[in-house]
C-alpha cells in the first residue's frame, strides 16, 4: 500500500480557465488528477469524456485517475486509457460482467478499480477484491459536486481495509480539511477532492491542507 495520495477532481475546476488550475495543481505537488466520466444514464448528470483527458494527457505531464461513473464500461475503457492514466475504475452497480470489466482494463496494463455507491453493501464487492487494485469508496452519491460528506461510509472503509491489508482504497466525496485525517486513519490512501480544493480561493493551500490532516492523521 502506497502512502496517502491527494487526487483533485477536475470536475469542480474552473473549465474556462483549466490549463491554470491543472498548473497550480502541479505546483502544489499534486501528481494524480481525478477524472469523473458521467454518461447521464448511470447518473442523471454529463460530465465530459475522452478529449478532456487526452487534452490533460498531452499538456501536463500527470498521472490520470480515471472514473467511470457509467452503466457499460465496457464501451469506454479503451478509449479512456492512455500512457499516463494511473487507473481506471468502474462501478460494481454497473450493467456490465464486472469481471470481463476488470480483464478489460488488465488487459491495457493499467490498475483497476471497482467503485462501491454509498447504498450498496461492502459485501457486493468482497468476491472481487483479489481481482483488482484499488476500491473506491463513494462518500455522497455519486453524479454531483459539491455534495456533505456521509462518514458513515468511513465504516466501509475500515471493512475494507480489514479483508485487504494491501489494497489501494480510495475515498470520493466531500473530502475536505475537516475530515480528512479521519478518512486517512479509517484505511483509504487516495483521496478525492473536488470542491474544497477548487472553490477555495487559494488551491495552492487546500492542498497543503489536506496533506497535513493526513500527515497527522
Amino acid at each position: 500500500m502506497q502512502g496517502v495520495k491527494i487526487c483533485p477532481s477536475i470536475l469542480s475546476a474552473n473549465f474556462f480557465n483549466l490549463k491554470k488550475d491543472v498548473y497550480l495543481l502541479k505546483k502544489a505537488g499534486v501528481d494524480i488528477i481525478h477524472l469523473d466520466v458521467m454518461d447521464g444514464h448511470f447518473v442523471p448528470n454529463i460530465s465530459f469524456g475522452d478529449v478532456i483527458l487526452k487534452s490533460i494527457a498531452s499538456n501536463s505531464n500527470m498521472y490520470v485517475d480515471v472514473h467511470l461513473m457509467v452503466s457499460n464500461p465496457l464501451r469506454h475503457i479503451e478509449k479512456f486509457f492512455l500512457k499516463n492514466v494511473l487507473n481506471i475504475t468502474f462501478h460494481v452497480e454497473c450493467d456490465d460482467d464486472i469481471l470481463k470489466c476488470i480483464a478489460a482494463v488488465k488487459n491495457f496494463g493499467c490498475s483497476c478499480g471497482v467503485a462501491i455507491n454509498p447504498s450498496t453493501d461492502v459485501s457486493k464487492i468482497k468476491p472481487y477484491i483479489n481481482f483488482v487494485d484499488m476500491v473506491l469508496v463513494m462518500t455522497v452519491n455519486p453524479g454531483f459536486a459539491g455534495q456533505k460528506f456521509m462518514p458513515d461510509m468511513l465504516k466501509k472503509v475500515g471493512l475494507l481495509r480489514n479483508f485487504s491489508p494491501m489494497l489501494n482504497i480510495e475515498v470520493d466525496g466531500g473530502v475536505n480539511n475537516k475530515n480528512a485525517g479521519d478518512i486517512s486513519r479509517a484505511g483509504a490512501n487516495f483521496l478525492v477532492a473536488g470542491s474544497y480544493v477548487f472553490k477555495s480561493g487559494n488551491i495552492l493551500r487546500a492542498v497543503k491542507r489536506l496533506k497535513r490532516c493526513c500527515a497527522d492523521a
